[in-house]
């Protein structure tokens, strides 16, 4: 039989058969193979001021490698570290198996984060997190010109980022400059550095899934974290505990379908904090530590159902 007088059926089954023999490269089948999985990460100050010691064997049962350690006034895991030293601050992570992520200290500012990341190095992290303060709600040329101000001025700490192999993730908290999406795009030109990126909080941004999947997608892998953290009903007055607890995913309005759907588009490497404040800051989010790790599960379930649904 000529290649000519071959009828479609008997093409196709041919063609059927060499796919079912042929060994293809490794690297592949890994692409068709892969699976968009989120990487989760714990905030230390989910459980209040509670000691790393107790914290650290939760992590784990939350479906976490690792660990984001936070200051004081949200938490006080950075001072415990002065006390405990970074010797045996590694021996407790490597006891129960848990990476350090990062750190997040907005006392420090984000101009005042180098040490930070030297620390951050000695204990096997990757980030340092913070704010920006400075002028809010600017528009226009204003909003580009502070940015660029604010891009200049921060480029040093860039610098000693790069050489540490440590990543800036700037978080957009309202109220600073670097809040809105619009300055989120404008500071991410103005340093194109792989080593500085959004830690995104989308409690912080408008409360449309449109926005905030479009700027998942704009940002790209200049997105370096994210937080799973909706406004709910806010978290800077005293609210009754449902209330409260409606900043998490399963809790809360907001569809995480949508942005799940962004962030396997831009194939999501970063990691994923499931995430709330409590009133007042410092306390944990529950009585309990074995009932902070629950809530925590139960808001992880949820976003691996939405995900199923991408």
């Amino acid at each position: 039989m000529t290649p000519t007088s071959l009828t479609r059926r008997e093409f196709g089954a041919i063609l059927a058969s060499t796919a079912a023999t042929a060994v293809f490269p490794r690297s592949l089948c890994a692409v068709e193979d892969a699976e968009f999985r989120l990487r989760y990460i714990v905030a230390s100050c989910m459980y209040g001021e509670a000691p790393l010691a107790e914290i650290l064997p939760e992590v784990r049962k939350t479906g976490a490698d690792y660990v984001e350690i936070w200051a004081k006034r949200h938490g006080n895991q950075r001072e415990q570290i002065d006390e405990l030293g970074v010797e045996q601050t590694r021996q407790l992570l490597d006891e129960h198996h848990v990476e350090l992520g990062s750190f997040t200290c907005f006392k420090y500012g984000i101009f005042n984060m180098q040490e930070e990341m030297r620390l951050v190095k000695q204990l096997g992290g990757d980030m340092v997190i913070c704010n920006t303060g400075g002028p809010k709600n600017l528009e226009g040329e204003e909003l580009k010109s502070s940015v660029n101000e604010f891009a200049e001025k921060l480029k040093p700490h860039v610098d000693v980022a790069e050489e540490l192999g440590i990543t800036i993730g700037i978080e957009n908290h309202s109220g600073g400059l670097i809040s809105s999406p619009d300055s989120q795009r404008q500071v991410m030109d103005a340093l194109p550095s792989k080593h500085l990126g959004i830690a995104m909080a989308p409690y912080h941004l408008p409360q449309d899934t449109d926005i905030i999947s479009g700027l998942i997608r704009d940002l790209g892998e200049r997105l370096v974290h994210i937080q799973a953290w909706e406004h709910g009903m806010g978290c800077m007055e005293k609210l009754p505990k449902e209330q409260e607890l409606m900043q998490l995913p399963h809790r809360g309005p907001l569809d995480w379908v949508p942005i799940l759907s962004a962030l396997k588009d831009i194939n999501y490497q970063g990691r994923t904090e499931i995430f709330m404040h409590p009133v007042p800051r410092g306390i944990p989010i529950l009585d309990t530590t074995e009932a902070v790790t629950a809530e925590i599960n139960a808001a992880r379930s949820y976003l691996e159902e939405c995900l199923a649904k991408v």
